[in-house]
Formats: structure tokens, sequence, C-alpha cells
């Protein structure tokens, strides 16, 4: 009982002393709020105090800021106009010294005029701008005599030795420049050095002459742009055009080129007029291989950025010389028609179809297509001269009245001439084919095939008509048979035989046959009939050769003696006649002779055997027998030798 009241008063002891804690504890905390809220005023005086201080440090700070960027505005104002002064300087001292450094100051210029007019406090009007675009004007007016300057002095015309140097090994000339007209290899070097063009023109390489220097190209174009900029294109292509289109003239002028129109070309001689067109064919290679190849170069390099200008550039500087080249072939292609020009018209498409390919990608572009319209006109229009000359070639062929005497019977000149024309032709046969594209309904090479049959036959109507100018009919089908066998034979051994086709010479050479035939059929048929035993004997049998079994019996002696020296007298008169007629083919003249000894030694042999014993006992019988039959063989061997009449008297 005692110790729970002790423990009851112990309890009661901590609770009041806890209650005495929490008392101060609540004390203390009000104390604290006190204070804090004290604080609290103090603050709030203070800062209300302060604000002023602060708004003034703000206005101080923002002040410095304006100061240092007006400072550097100031300093970025005073270096354009150090800048200016600097470039000012440079440009009145003009850019002959030094032009990469007067190009420099042009561009610092118009970097100064953009700086000026981004600036507010700064106007178009005010003078530092006037001034700054006075100055470019003045300098690009320097410029422009500083291009004209530099292009000048650096372009000269090209001498043809530095072109015919750029030549392929294979196409350079041997001698002279084909340039002159009295150099008479000049046609055989512009005709020589074109046919291993035509083989192997993917082969040949052509190196267009430096025109000016490398090293000067970069900086005339760095002129070329300041100028654009500047807007003054039309100065800059009349300077280009004045400067190099008269260099190209004089470097054209130099190889030999000349402006000839139809009335000049009228004038001349045929074998000047052909070399002259054996000139144009190189000078048009090099023209546009070499000299436009190496201006195209040029100009590129100049106007580089300026793609259109450089076209018309480049279309200006060379349309004097296209013309100056030009005007020769269409004075040609114009020119009176005559057959020995269909060559020359071909070679000259020829050239213009071989350079082509060259003259599209030299003269690309809207400004130059004047240019490659005229040289296209030119080419169809050498095309359609040469299609003409082609028909008139065939008329006058089949008209051919010239009264050449050929008393021989031999190949006429007109043969020979049809002939080498024809072989002529197909060594132009794949240009002759590009000719006869677009005929309707044949392919190229039929048309080729027809139209060299059309000569052909022209040829021979002439011929037929030539041949009636012989009063013997044997020398007209002599003279037949070789011109034919002419004809037939260089076909065979030409590349027309495969165009023409076996049935078109199996049927020639059976009418060469045929002429054959009827020549010994007018020349030996009386002959024979000398040899016949018709007419000599009165017994049944009448009508026979003499070599019939029937023996001499019954034939009169002095119509035998007739007989012998109706033969002799006849043979003798073939021999002299026939051994100055010709047939040049040494393989048909043996044939010939063959076919003759075939059929007149066996019906002389039976007939000196059967009737030769009637005159071998009478007085002078060699008179009468005068030849054995190897006689008249060794004799018909003389046949066709064309032999003058001296010499048959011999």
């Amino acid at each position: 009982m005692v110790m729970a009241v002790a423990s009851g008063d112990l309890l009661s002891e901590k609770a009041s002393a806890m209650r005495a804690s929490l008392e101060r504890s609540q004390t203390i905390t009000d104390d604290v709020v006190s204070i804090l809220g004290s604080f609290d005023h103090r603050l709030s005086a203070l800062e209300t105090a302060m604000r002023p201080t602060q708004i003034r440090t703000h206005s101080i700070r923002k002040a410095h800021e304006n100061i240092d960027r007006t400072l550097k505005s100031a300093e970025a104002i005073l270096a354009h106009f150090d800048q200016y002064y600097q470039a000012e300087a440079k440009i009145i001292k003009g850019p002959h010294e030094d032009v990469k450094s007067y190009l420099e100051a042009i561009d610092q210029l118009r970097r100064n005029i953009r700086f000026f007019n981004n600036k507010k406090g700064f106007k178009n009007d005010d003078g530092i701008a006037i001034r700054a675009n006075n100055l470019i004007a003045e300098a690009i007016s320097k410029l422009e005599e500083e291009f004209k300057r530099l292009l000048s002095s650096y372009s000269k015309p090209v001498e043809p030795e530095r072109l015919f140097s750029s030549l392929p090994n294979t196409m350079r000339p041997s001698s002279a420049s084909p340039g002159h007209d009295d150099d008479s290899s000049s046609k055989n070097h512009s005709y020589m050095h074109s046919e291993p063009h035509k083989n192997n023109a993917d082969t040949v390489v052509y190196t267009p002459p430096v025109l000016i220097p490398p090293r000067i190209l970069p900086l005339l174009n760095n002129l070329t742009e300041q100028m654009v900029q500047a807007g003054h294109q039309q100065q800059l292509l009349k300077i280009y055009r004045d400067t190099r289109s008269k260099v190209l003239e004089e470097s054209l002028q130099k190889l030999g080129v000349e402006k000839l129109n139809k009335d000049d070309v009228q004038k001349l001689q045929w074998e000047v007029l052909e070399a002259k067109i054996g000139n144009w064919i190189h000078f048009m290679r090099i023209a546009v291989k070499l000299l436009f190849a190496a201006e195209r170069k040029v100009c590129d390099q100049i106007f580089e950025g300026f793609d259109s200008l450089g076209d018309q550039c480049f279309a200006e500087v060379t349309t004097n010389s296209i013309s100056m080249l030009l005007s020769f072939g269409e004075a040609i292609a114009k020119s009176k028609r005559s057959p020995e020009k269909l060559f020359v018209l071909l070679d000259m498409y020829e050239i213009l179809q071989e350079i082509h390919s060259e003259i599209e990608i030299l003269f690309k572009g809207r400004a130059c297509s004047k240019i490659r319209e005229a040289v296209m006109g030119l080419t169809k229009q050498l095309a359609q001269t040469a299609q003409e000359t082609f028909g008139d070639f065939e008329e006058a062929v089949e008209k051919d009245a010239t009264k050449t005497a050929v008393t021989d019977g031999t190949v006429h000149p007109l043969t020979s001439y049809v002939i080498n024309y024809v072989k002529f032709l197909f060594d132009y046969r794949s240009t002759l084919n590009q000719l006869f594209q677009g005929i309707e309904g044949e392919s190229d090479s039929s048309q080729l095939a027809s139209v060299t049959m059309r000569i052909l036959q022209a040829l021979q109507t002439n011929l037929d008509g030539k041949s009636k100018q012989y009063k013997d009919p044997a020398l007209t089908h002599l003279f037949l048979m070789n011109n034919i066998h002419y004809i037939v034979r260089s076909v065979r051994r030409s590349e027309a035989k495969d165009l023409m086709g076996d049935d078109w010479i199996q049927r020639h050479r059976k009418i060469v046959q045929q002429h054959a035939n009827q020549y010994k059929r007018n020349a030996w048929a009386k002959i024979l009939q000398s040899l016949s035993i018709q007419g000599l004997i009165s017994s049944s049998g009448g009508g026979s050769t003499a070599g019939g079994d029937g023996g001499s019996s019954g034939a009169s002696r002095a119509v035998v003696k007739e007989r012998f020296k109706a033969f002799n007298t006849m043979f003798e008169e073939l021999h002299q006649k026939q051994s100055q007629w010709t047939v040049p083919d040494t393989e048909l003249r043996e044939s010939l002779i063959l076919a003759v000894a075939e059929v007149l030694l066996p019906a002389y042999r039976s007939f000196v055997k059967r009737f030769g014993p009637l005159v071998e006992n009478v007085k002078s019988s060699q008179r009468y027998i005068k030849y054995s039959a190897e006689d008249l063989e060794r004799i018909l061997g003389e046949f066709f030798e064309g032999k003058n009449m001296n010499d048959s008297k011999r």
C-alpha cells in the first residue's frame, strides 16, 4: 500500500516537471516568433531603402552595354572606311601591276556598299555609297581595258606548221602546205590522208593546239566574272568577238582558206578546182577538229559559270570563219554539174559526215543553232547535187555521141571510163548508201545496185549504137564482144560482184558468147563455104563437106584450083584485116582463136586431103596449096594483135 502511494507521487512529480518544461518551450517559441517577425519587418524596410540604388545600378550596366555596342559598331564602320580607302587606292592605281589585288579591291568595295546599305544611318544617296558605286564603275571600265589587253596580247594566229603537227602522224602533209595552188601534190595530200581516217576514224586522235597559255585563262575568267556582275555582258561579248574572230580568220587564211563564190569557181580550170577541193576537205578537218575545238576550250574556260554567254561568244567568234569555209562548199554544190565532179562531191559530203558529231558538240546551245543549220544545209545540198549528178551521168552515158574511132574493135574509151567510174563509186559504197537512205521501198544496197545496173545498161545501149558505125558485121560483133566482156570481167573482179549478183554475170557472159558466135559466122562462113564440096562434084552426096569418103572423082580440076585460090585470097585478106583488130583480153583472144581453129583446120585438112591430089602434079602447085594446116594454125595466132597496116605488109 505504502509502495503504491510512493509510485503515484513519483508520477505526479514527473508530470509536473513535463508541464513546466512545455510551458518554457512555448515561451521560447513565442519569443522566436516575435524576433523573426521583427526581422521580416526590418528586411522589408531595407529592401525598400535599396530599390533606388538597384535601379541606378541596372541603368548604369545598360548604359555600359550600349556604349560597348556603339564602340564596336563605330569600329566596324571605321574598318569599312579604311577598307574602302585601301580599295580606292588600288583601283586608282589600276590593274596592270596586280590584277588579282585589283579584283579583290572591287570585291571589297561591293562588300562596303552592302555594309553601308544595311546600316540605318546610311542611305544610298549618301556620299560614301555614291563614291563607292562610281569607283566600281571606274574599276569595271579599267577591267574591260585589262581584259582586252590580256586577250589581245595572247591572241595570235596559229601557224600552219603548228596545226599540221597537231594532226595524227598518218594525216600530216609530207611536203609543202596544201594551201598553194601550184603545188601539184596538194590534192594527193588531202585524198591520201582522208583514206586512213575513213577506215580508222575511231582510233585517230587529234590534239588541238593551245591558243592561250593555261595560266592566263583563270585570270580572264575572274575578269569575266566581275564584268558580268557589273552587267557588262555586251561589252565583254564585243571585246571577245572582235579579238578572237579576227585571229581565227587569220589562222585559216594562213592555212590557205579562201572565200570563193559560184562565179569564182566557174572560172577555174578543173585541175585547179580539183586541187582546191582536196585542200578544202583538209581545211575542214583541221578547222573543226583542231582550231574550233581549241577555241571552244578557251571559250569554256574563260566563261566558266556563264554557259549561255560562252555559247554566244563562241558562235560570234566562229561565224565568219565558218562562213568562209562553207562558202566554197556552197559554190561547188551550186556550180555546173559534170560527171567528174561526182567524186569530189562525195569527198566533200564525207568530210561533213565525218565532222558531224564534232559540230554538234562544239556548236551546242541555242546561240550556235544557225551554224549547225548552215553545216547541215550544205551537207544536204551536196547530197542532192551528188544524186542529180548520178542522173546526169546515166543520161550522158546513154547519149554519148563522141566520134572517137575504135577501128580495131577493142574496148571503147567510153567503156573503160564508165567502168572505172563505177569502180570508184564502190570505194564510196557506205557514203552512197547514206545518200540513198530514205528511198521508199528499197534498201540502200538494192538502190545502189539499181543505179549501177542502170548505168551499165545505158553504156550497153550506147555501145550498140556505136557498133553500127562498122561496115563489117564481124567487126561489129567483135567490138560488142570485147566491150561486154570487159564489163563482165570488171564487175567480177570488183565489189560490184556481190551487189550485181551471179544471175547478172551469167546473163552477160551468155551475151559475150553470142557475139563471139556471131563474129565467127560473119567472118568465117564464106571461107568455110570455099572448103565445101558443094559445086565440085556431080555425084550424089552434094552438099557434104570435103571430108567425105567419096574421093575427088568427078571434081573439076579447074574448079578445085579456083577453090584453093579463093581460099588463099580470103584467108590472106582475113589475116591482113583481122591481125589489125584487137581482142585485148588474152584469155578471150586465145579462146576465140581456138574456136575458129576448131572449125577451120579440120575443114581445111579434109579439103586438102580429098582435092589436093588434083593440083599437086600441076605446074606451080604451091600457088594453090600455099598453106599447111600447121601454117594456118600459126597464122591464126597472129589474129587480133592490133598490128598496124605496115606491120601486116612486112
